[in-house]
């Protein structure tokens, strides 16, 4: 019985992208460890931008900072 947890930034995921990441992890369940898409929970959580933070800064700060260019 799997519980699959997808936390998301609070950035206007749609209704249907997340129907589609339900459908998706589930089938990803039952395609690589034969799990039983009937007993696959999967979560899908809104977090508000100011709670998330990644690289040691809030996620505003870490998106302004100017990123190197490519090589």
């Amino acid at each position: 019985m799997p519980y699959v947890n997808i936390q998301v930034t609070r950035e206007g995921v749609t209704r249907e992208q997340k129907a589609r990441l339900i459908d998706g992890v589930t089938t990803l369940l039952a395609e690589v460890l034969g799990k039983d898409p009937n007993t696959t929970f999967v979560v899908i959580e809104e977090v508000a931008l100011e709670n998330w933070g990644v690289g040691g800064l809030p996620v505003e700060a870490y998106r302004a900072r100017k990123r190197p260019a490519a090589t």
